[in-house]
């Protein structure tokens, strides 16, 4: 099973820049996107129906912002849209695909650097979803969370960690946050149990070259429950082209839908 995750930033963009022709030539059996920043109504037969896939799609409510999707080879059981939490489920945020015992979402956590308010909205994400990743994890079904977290978690996971540790997406409540997730509650961050390398990054700033000069964050995951992260075989970041200013993290289980 071969699951990828990308921050899109506006599927039409990643569409215009090659992205669908990327996504097809990988045989992906899911592709969880971000940040697709578009309704159905506005998105041309391509993107809204890739031949031979099935499409998901939980926009916002505001027109293009935040929003999340899913391809997928295989017809899922069931597809849950939002967590039935007013606000956050506005913002196009969580996307759900039931397989048997296997639910495979596209996640969204909001992005704090904007503003004190925007960061304060992202503290009450927080806040409120962990009980979710409690309930989750306590269900006994399996589960991979794919998405921009928008929280690197430790210093490994960007290049300028010193200057960054009061900013949003490196404070101190965030990465304790993904601690607790990780540690107390019991989820996987799969990418570190295969590749423990430096500078392994999924976004750069547009600014000042940081891509060229890999001045990146990794705030994209795949966070699973322990039976299914540990059938994971293979992980990686592509970055030969750019789609976005995030890039896709592809992670192969060892597993069939």
């Amino acid at each position: 099973m071969r699951i990828v995750t990308l921050n899109a930033n506006g599927i039409r963009s990643a569409a215009s820049k090659g992205f669908l022709d990327w996504m097809k030539r990988q045989r992906a059996d899911l592709v969880c996107l971000q940040e697709i920043k578009a309704q159905e109504s506005d998105l041309p037969k391509e993107i809204l129906a890739p031949a031979k896939l099935h499409a998901f799609f939980h926009p916002a409510e505001k027109k293009g912002y935040s929003g999340v999707a899913i391809y997928a080879r295989k017809e899922p059981d069931r597809a849950v849209l939002g967590l039935g939490i007013g606000d956050i489920d506005a913002q196009g945020r969580y996307l759900q695909l039931d397989y048997g015992n296997l639910s495979v979402v596209s996640i969204y956590v909001p992005s704090g650097s904007s503003s004190e308010e925007a960061q304060a909205r992202k503290f009450s994400f927080m806040v409120r979803f962990m009980p979710k990743l409690r309930e989750m994890r306590a269900s006994g079904r399996e589960f991979v969370l794919c998405g921009d977290w928008n929280i690197a978690h430790k210093e490994i996971d960007l290049k300028n960690w010193r200057s960054n540790q009061k900013n949003s997406g490196f404070l101190p409540e965030e990465r304790a946050w993904l601690t607790e997730a990780f540690d107390r509650v019991g989820w996987v961050d799969v990418f570190r149990t295969l590749d423990p390398r430096p500078e392994q990054y999924t976004w750069w700033s547009n600014r000042g070259r940081a891509r060229e000069k890999n001045v990146g964050w990794r705030i994209d995951y795949q966070i699973a429950t322990p039976g299914i992260a540990g059938t994971a075989t293979k992980a990686r970041i592509y970055t030969e082209r750019s789609f976005s200013d995030h890039a896709p993290l592809t992670i192969d289980y060892d597993c069939s839908l």
